[in-house]
């Protein structure tokens, strides 16, 4: 699948992806990618993220490619059954572990736990072994449990801008093969 035949559906994280962060570049360089606007990004709540990345999906006019990173990526999980069309496949990056008690903000608590179901479309979920937001086991975990193809992207932080990763050129790489691949 080519980029420009699909809707690349940009779902950032807790506080949002600033204008460094490679998700507001990948929105900015590529002509079909679109950013999910939630109504609070400081004080996430489950039902609302979900319900707002469904209508997004649901309003798509061409297949829809999930770009996941942070808590996008448990809103993924649990939007799931609110989809009423197919999603052509995910790339899911960092994704937090919101069933640890010691995650801050404590209110990220409730995107978790994870539904452990396969997905019904295409994923990668990458991870790095030293995100502070999630072990790298527990990363490969839920991975595994989706039926997701798992990558190592080492110590990389959090994979965001704050830890070096504004244009994240391997990242960009990684996607165009995927997308290659759906």
């Amino acid at each position: 699948m080519k980029v420009k035949d699909a809707e690349l559906l940009i779902v950032p994280g807790y506080t949002n992806s600033g204008p460094d962060h490679w998700q507001s570049r990948w929105e900015a360089r590529l002509s079909s990618a679109r950013r999910v606007e939630q109504a609070e990004w400081s004080k996430p709540v489950r039902e609302d993220w979900t319900a707002t990345l469904a209508n997004a999906v649901n309003a798509a006019e061409k297949p829809v490619v999930l770009v996941a990173h942070s808590l996008g990526v448990p809103t993924v999980m649990h939007a799931l059954p609110l989809f009423n069309k197919p999603v052509s496949g995910a790339f899911l990056v960092a994704p937090p572990d919101v069933a640890n008690p010691a995650i801050r903000p404590r209110h990220l608590m409730t995107f978790g736990p994870y539904p452990r179901d396969p997905l019904p479309f295409p994923s990668i979920t990458i991870a790095s072994r030293n995100d502070p937001y999630c072990a790298f086991e527990v990363a490969e975990d839920i991975a595994s449990a989706w039926g997701s193809l798992f990558i190592d992207a080492g110590e990389s932080g959090h994979i965001n801008a704050d830890s070096g990763h504004g244009p994240w050129p391997e990242g960009s790489m990684t996607f165009a093969h995927f997308m290659s691949r759906l």
